[in-house]
């Protein structure tokens, strides 16, 4: 089973929800439902699912042909046997006495509505104007409110009501600071009901205003005010994703649960036409019981072909990885099961589908915390740094083709402390990739040789989030992805350095 599926069922059982398995697509030539039987019931068990959970009933189908039966055989006739099965096993939801309480399970941002919550109502009745308060988990006030607007489902739609009772599933709006498992409930109530805690955020990322020279030239979203509403928006919506200020008033601190998420919060940011300044992902460590410093752990599922298997162990035994299992999956394909370092997992993705040739998947899901596994090697290699302001010229960057790769193209736009291109060796160099060719009127324009440069070094957000250091930023633009140095001066950036190391020897 993939991570995912591994967490949501994990979360079912622990709350003691009781499954019901239906086996797809067993008109397949290849079907192997005997084999899939045993794998589920090896996931339950491995999950610490009860007896009860683990006699559970099994239905056979084809959700394309749209039938389920209790045999595999048939009949394949409609869908009748699940709707069955769900009435006759799932226990109706229970209804308690006492006052309103509504354990929340999602939350949305609505424009007109403010923060809609959505979860069961465990006792008592919920009506519109009702004053009621949140509790978080540990019995806390979050904030008193009244109920705005109260609202259920009917089909796709979303309707308002007068008036829900124990054991339906509504909507309510009008509080702003709930969030999920969270306790919505009568003025009267002090205790919380019990919730499966939210998995903490595993990395943060600064976000900053653009202060590059480029500023505001792809992209009409740019101030700091603009940034911030977006990031609480989004937070509103996505209980993975946590936005704290942070002591410079142009930056942001997002944390979230990998830098995929942050990765696609920045593309989507784009797109809406933001600009802004993003920082390397950071890990967030956290002190252990005994006092030791802990670091998050993910588990990594890899399907590759066997011919690659021994790079990627290779690969992540660098990063620090534990490899757990390691199993054939058919076709000529292995499966490898690894507990990674989360820091370890930051840009392995393009590294990956480089050494398998784009063949292989990976899925990854937090696991929990463990004891800090030690330093692992960063970027080996310095960075050419543009020293003007300008437009690069193609005969510049072809005389600094023998300091390494090129990152961009003639004729882009560069500044003072962007960077350009990567240095052979460890340190980073300022150069000049505005320089033209000296020409004379013995040899004119038109008989210079035409240059043939190397194609650039291009990097896509991700590669580019991994590709940094801690003291450079990725400006995105609607248009671009640049790499710079979070201080653009060089002057700032040697005492800053200088100021670095007097710390460390001390």
């Amino acid at each position: 089973p993939m991570p995912q599926t591994k967490f949501v069922v994990g979360k079912a059982l622990k709350v003691g929800l009781k499954p019901i398995v239906a086996i797809n697509k067993i008109d397949k030539s290849d079907e192997r439902h005997v084999e899939v039987i045993n794998e589920v019931f090896d996931l339950f068990a491995a999950l610490d699912a009860t007896d009860e959970q683990l006699d559970f009933p099994i239905l056979y189908g084809s959700a394309k042909d749209g039938w389920m039966a209790l045999k595999p055989e048939g009949p394949r006739e409609d869908m009748s046997p699940l709707f069955d099965m769900v009435l006759d096993h799932v226990p109706p939801p229970p209804a308690e006495e006492g006052p309103l309480r509504l354990l929340v399970t999602t939350t949305q941002s609505d424009p007109y509505l403010g923060r809609i919550v959505t979860g069961r109502i465990t006792s008592g009745t919920a009506r519109p104007n009702m004053a009621v308060k949140a509790l978080a988990r540990d019995g806390s006030v979050v904030e008193q409110g009244r109920i705005s607007k109260l609202l259920s489902a009917r089909g796709l739609e979303r309707v308002a009501i007068e008036e829900a009772g124990a054991g339906d599933i509504v909507s309510i709006a009008g509080l702003a600071e709930v969030n999920v498992a969270d306790t919505i409930c009568d003025l009267s109530v002090e205790t919380a009901l019990a919730a499966q805690p939210i998995d903490p955020p595993t990395l943060s990322m600064t976000f900053r205003v653009n202060d590059s020279p480029l500023a505001g030239r792809e992209g009409d979203k740019v101030q700091s005010r603009v940034i911030r509403a977006r990031l609480m928006r989004e937070a509103e919506g996505n209980v993975a994703l946590s936005v704290s200020d942070s002591p410079d008033a142009d930056a942001f601190e997002v944390a979230g649960r990998g830098e995929l998420q942050l990765a696609i919060l920045i593309e989507t940011m784009r797109r809406e036409g933001f600009e802004m300044g993003v920082s390397r992902p950071r890990v967030l460590m956290h002190k252990g019981e005994d006092g030791s410093l802990e670091e998050p752990i993910e588990e990594v599922i890899i399907d590759v072909d066997e011919d690659y298997s021994g790079i990627v162990v290779q690969k992540l035994s660098e990063r620090k990885a534990d490899l757990v299992e390691m199993k054939p999956s058919g076709g000529g394909r292995t499966r490898l099961v690894f507990h990674a370092p989360t820091r370890g997992l930051i840009g392995y993705h393009g590294e990956l589908l480089s050494d398998t040739r784009g063949t292989a998947t990976m899925n990854r899901i937090y696991h929990g915390y463990a004891p800090f596994k030690g330093e692992i090697s960063g970027r080996h290699t310095g960075v050419l740094i543009s020293n003007g302001d300008g437009e690069a010229v193609a005969y510049a960057l072809w005389n600094l083709e023998d300091r390494g790769p090129i990152m961009i193209d003639p004729g882009t736009k560069v500044y003072r402390g962007m960077i350009v291109g990567e240095h052979t060796r460890d340190n980073d160099l300022e150069v000049n990739v505005l320089k033209g060719k000296q020409l004379t009127n013995v040899r004119a324009a038109g008989k210079d040789e035409a240059v043939r440069l190397t194609p650039p070094k291009r990097l896509s957000l991700e590669a580019a989030l991994a590709y940094i250091d801690e003291d450079e930023l990725v400006e995105v633009t609607p248009k671009s992805i640049r790499l710079r140095k979070a201080m653009l001066d060089p002057h700032e950036r040697k005492r800053a350095s200088r100021k670095k190391e007097a710390e460390a020897a001390a």
